[in-house]
């Protein structure tokens, strides 16, 4: 098979080609990339099926190319791996995790020294590297006892970090009822623990380990939250928190069932930084993620970068200056006085934080930024799109770009990462294939959510056309 990364790993379909042959084949090609004296990695996993056996095998590849190797002693989320580089000082890390993907995947993520995701120059090398030696092992029980390898609790300093970051103190008083959504992702307990000591009343749903994910894609999106939706219209919770499979991302619902996008979650942060924390720094988006931002920057005067999709390129401008938060829309976001990584959990303890700092609900947050900045609807579709048809899309649209959306002029066109077609009144419409899947993701966003679905409608049939 062809070993790619995607826009944050390699990913692949269980027993057909994420085999133990070939996780041993690339971590062989990671332990060649790194090779050198003194190289240190942390290796983590998720739930999915057979995640602990897959760690096991890359751990004892990376052993046997004599690389000190941190294991952790349970499934974690992967922020944590992330944390372990910077607080160890480590060369990297390795996640075994699919992320938000359909439950017949797993994938291995690698983090680099930074403490983020792995850039093109790492990935394209490992690719390059495949194959080239042969794989080398060595027992787990032999690397443990030879200390090559050490079992390690990833948990208690991610416990204590969250604890001096969130304010706890403020917290203290409050009297919030939040629901987090676990998804039966390994972010399980993991907020309810940071917050235990505060006036804020944690219930969790979706808990526990399920290999199924209860039959959806543990991706934060609408149509995978039907449960947390039917909770919220109850009216016992002041807001919802959701996290994906390995928890580096968020999603959140408003009482009454009505869902807040990852967009809306970072544009709200942004405000919570500026107008509450009274920080300062510069601003990251992708090419995908709502308009509401650049607007809530261009009021500030802040400083806004735009890239494509993929943490990777939020990371690269966080390592090189000073930025307040950056993220995706699709729930990676990044935030100052961390680690230029995601991390859903944090995010959603942001969020509790806001609310009990404004002492307001976050309808009436909610409300009083649309009064101020207008109202974006934004929503997306992820089409299986077979891969001999992508680049005959991709040639079409770059030959022949539509001049108009619903009878509106396209006044700019970016493409770096898919085709963004953007109309004369800030509303707009993506097209962009997915790096690890045989999908096409089709996005918009429009001044109400029947504008958006018509202009999702239109790209669909553009691509159906191909």
């Amino acid at each position: 098979m062809s070993i790619k990364f995607g826009t944050d790993g390699w990913r692949a379909i269980i027993s057909k080609d994420f085999t133990f042959e070939n996780v041993q084949k690339v971590s062989q090609a990671i332990a060649g990339h790194f090779k050198g004296k003194g190289v240190s990695f942390v290796v983590g996993y998720d739930w999915r099926f057979l995640s602990e056996k897959y760690a096991e095998l890359v751990t004892e590849v990376l052993s046997a190319n004599d690389i000190k190797v941190f294991l952790s002693d349970k499934a974690v989320p992967t922020p944590l791996v992330s944390l372990a580089i910077k607080n160890k000082k480590l060369s990297g890390g390795i996640m075994i995790t699919a992320s938000h993907n359909p439950p017949d995947y797993n994938g291995i993520k690698i983090k680099a020294h930074y403490a983020s995701s792995a850039d093109q120059t790492i990935t394209k090398s490992v690719e390059s590297l495949l194959e080239k030696n042969k794989v080398k092992t060595l027992p787990l029980k032999d690397a443990i006892a030879s200390g090559a390898v050490e079992m390690v609790d990833l948990k208690a300093d991610y416990i204590k970090f969250m604890k001096s970051y969130i304010d706890l103190d403020l917290l203290k008083k409050s009297k919030l009822k939040v629901l987090v959504d676990c998804m039966h992702g390994v972010g399980d307990g993991y907020i309810k623990e940071v917050l235990k000591d505060t006036g804020v009343q944690i219930t969790e749903m979706r808990i526990g380990r399920d290999p199924l994910f209860g039959g959806v894609n543990p991706e934060p999106i609408p149509k995978n939250l039907g449960p947390v939706f039917e909770e919220m219209k109850k009216g016992k919770f002041d807001i919802a928190i959701v996290n994906d499979g390995d928890a580096d991302r968020i999603a959140a619902v408003m009482p009454k069932g009505e869902y807040i996008s990852a967009g809306q979650i970072m544009a709200l942060l942004l405000l919570h930084f500026i107008e509450d924390k009274k920080w300062t720094g510069s601003v990251v988006k992708t090419v995908t993620n709502t308009a509401l931002i650049e607007r809530i920057a261009r009021k500030y005067k802040l400083k806004l970068h735009e890239t494509p999709v993929g943490f990777k390129y939020i990371c690269k401008i966080m390592l090189e200056e000073d930025v307040l938060i950056g993220g995706e829309e699709s729930g990676g976001i990044g935030v100052k006085g961390y680690i230029p990584e995601r991390d859903g959990m944090l995010l959603g303890m942001l969020l509790i934080e806001m609310m009990a700092h404004r002492k307001k609900g976050i309808l009436q947050i909610m409300s009083d930024i649309e009064k101020e900045y207008g109202k974006f609807c934004y929503t997306r579709i992820d089409m299986e799109y077979a891969d001999d048809k992508k680049k005959k899309l991709m040639e079409s649209l770059k030959k022949a770009p539509p001049k108009k959306i619903l009878d509106k002029p396209v006044v700019e066109t970016k493409s770096y990462d898919g085709f963004k077609f953007i109309l004369e009144d800030g509303s707009w419409l993506t097209m962009r294939l997915s790096g690890t899947e045989p999908i096409l993701r089709v996005y918009a966003e429009a001044s109400s959510k029947d504008l958006a679905q018509k202009y999702i409608e239109l790209g669909k049939k553009i691509a159906l056309s191909v």
